[in-house]
């Protein structure tokens, strides 16, 4: 078992009233971490001690924070084992998937370290003489940012590299489903010498979160929030900041639709439908929830994605030749189960797959989707994929637009024209032309539209949501008043 502490103002520490909460390893049911449940006053701490931070920490020479954010991600990749050990008993995810969540975690912090010399503003021409105006962005102050448990140091680190690098101080909200992964990435962090209250991690009962958050919220000294979670959680976020003015970012809910149009190459589609439904057991927002392909292909392209599928094997995450692990909780599986059963009872068919033991979902083709079920519509977040039939281009593009979600989309076909004006029609922030719906780069704009967020993570985009865009003038010369 994990012993977990918050981070406030540089020293590890339980909660002041020494209250704490358990997480089970989804697959054992045994305690896996033991993690302190902030108080309101706790909070209260944190998002005081990243004030106190700040002027420091944004006073920095650019080159200063680059410096400290790139021995933060060295210390973030030495410290592999430890998330793999943590991450595995906390979440029923693979020692693979904590691998790689923890490269291209520390890859964000090298690409966040990059840009901060790429805090720019620029001379704007004024209708006033002798006068210069400027555009200078400026760090904004105390970030809170909010991460969830499906990539957790992917999601936990993005939640405050970019802030970081823009001279903020933070704030991380780490999930009661992994304390301890987000913890540890608050230890590397301290570890990099960032300063004493740069990064606090405050930790919380599953029941104190609501407060908690709004508590954070509320705080005057708090300037953006961002989160990425659910849907519904995300609208909470986003009224209560509104409620107190202040920005937020969202990146929430997906259902990914992969078009798999009539002269596409059924292997490449195959491999990445395979990937894109089933990786960490479904559980990721870009995840390929949709198949929508052609009639004249999809019977082909069903027994193609069925047969590689089939050496896919869920169960115990440390077992060595399992890939997929377990699903968050028997709770979630039971919940995917019920999309499937729904579905079976409307006239869809297994092509490969059904049924749950546990937490343990196997991979699952379901064949025939219509519009009648309710896994048409609904985010699954599990390892099932649904297959839509379409007779034609302008069908498949309907169908890939007809969902509240916009986050991730691919197209499959070998017409790179072709896909790319189809790519054009879909309502999604992402869209890969004969590619995986799961993909994400350090250094690429991540967000969706419609019911899947706003704003965007990433490079260059992030700058804009992390900084204050302030206009400055110099009068150079006399300046003539009308009295």
């Amino acid at each position: 078992m994990q012993s977990v502490s918050l981070l406030i103002g540089g020293q590890t520490t339980a909660a002041r009233n020494a209250a704490t909460f358990d997480r089970l390893d989804p697959f054992t049911g045994e305690v896996a971490s033991r993690a302190a449940a902030a108080t309101l006053e706790d909070a209260d701490a944190a998002v005081a001690a990243a004030q106190a931070a700040f002027p420091v920490w944004s006073a920095l020479p650019a080159t200063e924070r680059r410096k400290r954010l790139l021995r933060g991600a060295d210390i973030l990749d030495s410290l592999t084992p430890d998330f793999i050990s943590v991450g595995v008993a906390e979440t029923g995810g693979t020692p693979g998937w904590y691998g790689f969540n923890v490269m291209l975690a520390a890859n964000m912090l090298r690409e966040a370290a990059s840009m901060t010399t790429q805090i720019t503003g620029e001379v704007i021409p004024s209708g006033v003489p002798d006068s210069m105006a400027l555009a200078v962005r400026r760090p904004c102050g105390v970030v809170l940012g909010i991460a969830p448990w499906n990539a957790p140091v992917i999601l936990g680190v993005r939640a405050i590299a970019m802030p970081l690098a823009c001279g903020n101080t933070v704030v991380l909200k780490g999930s009661e489903l992994c304390p301890g992964v987000h913890a540890l990435i608050g230890t590397a962090l301290q570890q990099a010498g960032l300063g004493d209250g740069v990064v606090n991690v405050i930790l919380n009962a599953p029941a104190d979160a609501p407060a908690i958050v709004e508590r954070m919220i509320a705080n005057p000294a708090v300037r953006r929030i961002n989160f990425t979670g659910s849907t519904p959680v995300g609208r909470i976020i986003a009224q209560t900041a509104a409620r107190y003015l202040k920005p937020v970012l969202l990146e929430l809910g997906g259902k990914a639709p992969l078009l798999v149009l009539d002269d596409a190459d059924l292997d490449a589609a195959a491999a990445a439908a395979n990937f894109g439904a089933f990786m960490n057991q479904g559980q990721i927002c870009m995840s390929t929830d949709r198949i929508i392909a052609d009639d004249r292909v999809a019977d082909a392209f069903v027994q193609k994605l069925a047969a590689r599928a089939t050496p896919l094997i869920a169960g115990d995450p440390r077992s060595p030749n399992v890939a997929l692990g377990c699903m968050i909780s028997a709770t979630a599986a039971a919940r995917v189960d019920a999309l499937l059963r729904d579905a079976l009872d409307k006239g869809a068919k297994i092509a490969l797959g059904g049924g749950i033991q546990g937490s343990v979902m196997q991979p699952t083709v379901l064949d025939h989707v219509t519009s009648s079920m309710k896994i048409y519509s609904e985010e699954s977040f599990g390892p099932i994929v649904a297959v839509i039939r379409v007779s034609s281009e302008t069908d498949a593009i309907r169908v890939a637009n007809d969902s509240p979600f916009g986050l991730s989309a691919a197209v499959f076909t070998t017409d790179t024209a072709r896909g790319l004006r189809v790519a054009a029609q879909i309502e999604s922030g992402i869209c890969h032309v004969n590619g995986p719906t799961v993909h994400d780069e350090a250094n690429m704009p991540f967000g969706g539209v419609k019911d899947s967020g706003y704003g965007r993570f990433g490079g260059k985009a992030a700058i804009a949501e992390f900084t204050d865009l302030r206009w400055i003038t110099v009068q150079t010369g006399p300046r003539h008043y009308p009295f």
